[in-house]
């Protein structure tokens, strides 16, 4: 299993938030190419990269930091207020190898569909973001997590798997920044359900045993981000990604 570092920027600043809360940012004392040069020397090969402008505008914001952070040597992933086609190749256009696309897979999932097809899988990964609620259903936190859709996450899942999609990003919002570790028992039945995916685990990774503990649900990588920033995370474990 893949260890993929993280780096979330806003105002081309490293932050984290708790639970997607922009009240609750965390401005860490790094450039953002400094810190992607670290992680590839420790022997990372993908880096996540969220532009959380972007995210909140609903378009990609900070493509010249990302083109300056996709000059790093690491294969970079990113996203961040994705709405049109031409926004996925600016992207890609900054060097950006697969970009992250979260809202519009929820609201216009015909232009997702349309994206996989001209794209291709390898270079488009779905970021299912997922809020529990009181009764017990799984719904799409969706709009840079302000918003709850109550659209059925299953069936389109179903439907993108059908199309080709390889790569699906996940968070429980509520473990995200919160340092309770990750939800598991989500990443288990995720994996379990749908095994065509190459699913990415994001939120909660606060050490070692975490990671080890997310080997066992079938995922394929797992994010971490404010665990490497604070240490608890040796960088040393990019290198060997928990193998």
């Amino acid at each position: 299993m893949n260890i993929i570092p993280a780096i979330d920027l806003r105002d081309g600043r490293v932050v984290r938030l708790r639970q997607g809360d922009f009240a609750q940012a965390r401005v860490f004392a790094h450039d953002p190419l400094e810190l992607a040069t670290r992680y590839a020397r420790a022997g990372a090969d993908w880096l996540h990269l969220v532009d959380l402008d972007g995210a909140r505008a609903a378009q990609p914001l900070q493509l010249a930091s990302i083109a300056r952070v996709a000059g790093s040597g690491l294969r970079v992933q990113a996203g961040g207020g994705v709405r049109t086609r031409g926004d996925v190749q600016r992207l890609l256009d900054a060097g950006v190898e697969r970009v992250v696309v979260g809202s519009v897979t929820v609201r216009t999932p015909d232009a997702f569909v349309d994206w996989l097809h001209v794209f291709g899988a390898g270079r488009l990964c779905l970021a299912l973001d997922l809020r529990l609620g009181e009764d017990g259903r799984w719904r799409p936190a969706v709009d840079a997590w302000q918003s709850t859709d109550d659209g059925d996450y299953a069936a389109l899942l179903q439907r993108f798997a059908d199309a080709g999609l390889r790569h699906v990003l996940t968070t429980d919002v509520a473990h995200d920044g919160m340092a309770a570790g990750p939800n598991l028992a989500l990443y288990r039945l995720l994996a379990a359900r749908w095994p065509s995916f190459a699913w990415i685990a994001s939120g909660g990774v606060r050490d070692l045993a975490d990671v080890t503990a997310l080997r066992g649900t079938g995922v394929a990588a797992c994010v971490a981000g404010t665990a490497l920033l604070e240490g608890s995370l040796p960088l040393e474990a990019l290198c060997s990604r928990a193998a």
